[in-house]
């Protein structure tokens, strides 16, 4: 592998598939993949980093608690789930969803933190005023660090995983749990009732967000037009994550694996902008190398270097 020098936490990463420079920019991924593993191994010691997900499960593997297991596991974090709702889905639709009754919410919740309480805990699908209620409850109880909430809505495909009356639940017992709130474009709008169009308005909605009580807040800008603009609100500054648009369908379970990876980079002890300037390379990475599954938008790769480099090897049988 050729060595770069670069900063590895300012880095522009260019993601034109096709273009004239994809061969420095897939050097620039190994270098990124080598970065992220060093300093994995250097922030967690001896005692391995840990993370819980709080989240629905996706049977087809590329979104929810599957994603965010992959995603942790990729950032060398212990990776453990609280599961809140059962999702029959695929690439290309969502059948139905159960949820899990709230108490045994919270007995999940309580059996993890008694155990090996995690450095970090990711929150993704949360459907109804119930489960959200339980969540809100027991994290209020645990006090945990470094929570990370992806207000997961709408599934990729435009199914509805949230319940219309439960929002309000979820602006005024969740968003001000939050260390670092992500929503996408569409979910920034059902939250602020604020048309966005450009990254002004962006801006505009992480403001409004941010006064619901959030520490922080990540408006992600891959419904937009142009170049996938991330932009984080701190309170005080912003900060903007651009790369080129990657010219795919592939990505189911994206902003899982973004809110999850973020979460694992707090886990390891990075700052919040550099958490998310992580884990928008990550992802990145894991769209541009997708394994092109599935009939509808397939899943992002979590582990392209892994797969590439496999740890195990041995002669087929």
């Amino acid at each position: 592998m050729r060595r770069l020098k670069p900063d590895p936490l300012n880095l522009s990463v260019n993601t034109g598939v096709g273009s004239k420079y994809l061969d420095d920019y897939r050097t620039l991924v190994e270098y990124l993949a080598g970065v992220f593993f060093i300093l994995a191994v250097k922030k967690r010691g001896d005692k391995m980093k840990t993370a819980l997900s709080i989240a629905g499960s996706d049977c087809s593997g590329g979104a929810g608690i599957q994603a965010d297991l992959k995603t942790f596991s990729a950032h060398g974090v212990y990776g453990m789930t609280v599961i809140t709702s059962v999702v029959a889905e695929n690439t290309f639709r969502v059948t139905d969803y159960q949820d899990v009754r709230s108490d045994i919410i919270e007995k999940q919740i309580d059996d993890i933190f008694d155990d090996i309480p995690p450095n970090a805990v990711k929150i993704g699908m949360l459907s109804c005023c119930e489960t959200m209620l339980a969540v809100a409850k027991k994290l209020r109880e645990k006090k945990p660090q470094n929570i990370v909430i992806d207000p997961v809505m709408y599934a990729k495909n435009g199914s509805a995983l949230m319940e219309e009356s439960a929002i309000g639940t979820l602006i005024s017992e969740v968003v001000p749990l939050a260390d670092l709130l992500t929503p996408n474009i569409p979910e920034a709008e059902k939250l602020t009732g604020v048309e966005i169009k450009n990254h002004e308005d962006m801006r505009h909605a992480a403001r409004l967000i941010h006064a619901m009580g959030c520490r922080a807040i990540v408006v992600k800008g891959g419904h937009s037009e142009g170049d996938a603009v991330d932009i984080l609100f701190d309170g005080k500054d912003f900060f903007e994550y651009p790369a080129p648009r990657v010219n795919t369908k592939h990505t189911h379970g994206t902003g899982c694996t973004f809110s999850s990876a973020i979460a694992a980079n707090l886990a390891l002890g990075f700052s919040v902008n550099a958490a998310a300037k992580n884990a928008k390379a990550y992802i990145n990475s894991a769209i541009i190398h997708a394994p092109k599954l599935g009939k509808g938008n397939g899943p992002t790769h979590h582990f392209y270097e892994l797969y590439k480099n496999p740890v195990l090897g041995g002669e087929k049988q």
